[in-house]
C-alpha cells in the first residue's frame, strides 16, 4: 500500500471539477425497438448505430479473461490513448512532469510533449536494468506520472518487479507499468497486484501475442476510481463498433496460445542462429518478441537488409543502444531469410 497517495489532490482541478459530455447512449441502457435519441439515420444497420461508448460486452470479455472487474478496465485507441488521457487528467500543462526510464518506448516522450508536460528521463544501468536510487532521486514535487515499460522496449528485459514495488510504495502519484509484451514473458503481470496498489496503471494491448495490431485496442487496467477519470475524459466513442467485434473475434485464448508458443520456439531458434553470426557481436536476453542486436555497423548492417526487402528497426542512435539493430521474430521462414542475408555479410 501507499498511505501518501491522494487521487483528488493529484487530479488538475479543472478535470475534477468539470462535466463529462453525455451520449445518447450513456443515457439508454437496454433494449429497444425504436432509436430516435441520437440523431441516427435509420438506414444501413448496423453501421448507422454509435457503438457502445463502454464497450460492456467487450470488456465483459477481458474480464474473464484478464480475471480483473469490469470497472478495473479502460479500453481506447491503442494504449497511446490511456498514456495521453493519464497525462491530461494529472499532469498541469506547463508546470507538472513525468519521470521515464532511458531508453524506452517513444510514444511517453511525444504525449508529454504534445501535452506540453515536462519529461524527466532516467538512463538504465549498461545491463539494462532500473536505477532505482537515481529514479527515486529525481521525484519532485511537479511529478506526478512515472511511466516503466517492462518488458522494455527496445531492451526486451523485464524491470526487476521489487525495484517496481518500491517505486510503487515510494511515490505518492501514478505509476504506470507498460506491459505490452507481458504475454512473451516468464514473469507474472502487475494485474494480480491491482488491489494492493491504488496508484497503479498496467497497460496491456492486443497488438502483440494477440495479433491485432490492426485494430488499434489497448487496455488500462487500475482501480475503479483512476479509470472513472479516464472514462470522464474520453471521446464519447472512442472505440469503434468495428474494433469492438474484431476484438471479441480475436479474443480466443486457446488460438492466441498455440500463436505464442510458435512465437517463443522461433525465439529460442532465432537467438541460437544469430548468436553464431561472425558480424553479431551480442544477442541481448529478452522476454520480448524481439531481439536487440549488436552487430557493430548498424547502419550499414541495416541498409544491407533493406536492400534485400528485410525491414529491421535501427536503434543506433538510441540510449545504450550505440551498434545495435531491433529485430521482431517472424514466421519460420521470415526468421530464416534474415538469418541468411547476415550470414552473407563481411564483418
Amino acid at each position: 500500500m501507499n498511505p501518501s497517495f491522494d487521487l483528488n489532490r493529484l487530479l488538475r482541478p479543472n478535470i475534477r471539477a468539470m462535466q463529462p459530455y453525455s451520449s445518447a447512449r450513456d443515457e439508454f441502457h437496454g433494449s429497444a425497438s425504436v432509436f430516435l435519441d441520437a440523431n441516427e439515420n435509420p438506414y444501413n444497420k448496423p453501421y448507422n448505430r454509435y457503438p457502445d461508448p463502454m464497450q460492456w460486452r467487450l470488456k465483459k470479455r477481458i474480464s474473464e479473461i484478464k480475471e480483473v472487474p469490469v470497472a478495473s478496465i479502460f479500453l481506447g485507441n491503442g494504449s497511446d490513448e490511456p498514456i495521453d488521457l493519464l497525462m491530461r487528467a494529472f499532469c498541469e500543462p506547463g508546470r507538472d512532469e513525468i519521470l521515464t526510464i532511458d531508453p524506452t518506448y517513444g510514444m511517453y516522450q511525444v504525449a508529454a510533449d504534445v501535452n506540453n508536460v515536462f519529461c524527466r528521463k532516467i538512463a538504465l544501468r549498461e545491463d539494462f536494468s532500473l536505477d532505482l536510487p537515481a529514479l527515486l532521486g529525481q521525484i519532485a514535487d511537479a511529478t506526478k506520472l512515472i511511466f516503466l515499460c517492462s518488458p522494455n522496449n527496445p531492451t526486451g528485459n523485464s524491470l526487476n518487479p521489487a525495484d517496481i514495488r518500491e517505486v510503487l510504495r515510494a511515490f505518492a502519484g501514478i505509476v504506470v507499468v507498460d506491459e505490452a509484451y507481458i504475454d512473451f514473458s516468464s514473469n507474472p503481470s502487475f494485474l494480480r497486484e491491482l488491489e494492493t496498489w491504488p496508484n497503479l496503471v498496467v497497460l496491456q494491448t492486443l497488438s502483440k501475442a494477440w495479433g491485432a495490431a490492426a485494430i488499434r485496442l489497448g487496455m488500462a487496467f487500475a482501480s475503479p476510481e483512476i479509470i472513472a477519470v479516464l472514462n470522464k475524459i474520453k471521446y464519447p466513442y472512442n472505440v469503434n463498433l468495428l474494433t469492438q467485434e474484431k476484438a471479441l473475434e480475436l479474443l480466443d485464448p486457446e488460438r492466441m496460445k498455440v500463436q505464442l508458443n510458435h512465437i517463443l520456439q522461433g525465439r529460442s531458434r532465432l537467438r541460437r542462429e544469430l548468436a553464431s553470426i561472425p558480424i553479431v557481436r551480442r544477442v541481448y536476453p529478452t522476454d520480448a518478441n524481439f531481439f536487440l542486436v549488436d552487430v557493430g555497423d548498424a547502419d550499414r548492417v541495416y541498409q544491407d537488409l533493406v536492400g534485400q526487402g528485410i525491414i529491421v528497426r535501427n536503434r543506433n542512435r538510441v540510449t545504450l543502444c550505440r551498434g545495435c539493430l531491433r529485430i521482431t521474430v517472424g514466421t519460420e521462414v521470415e526468421n530464416m531469410l534474415l538469418i541468411a542475408a547476415l550470414k552473407r555479410m563481411q564483418p
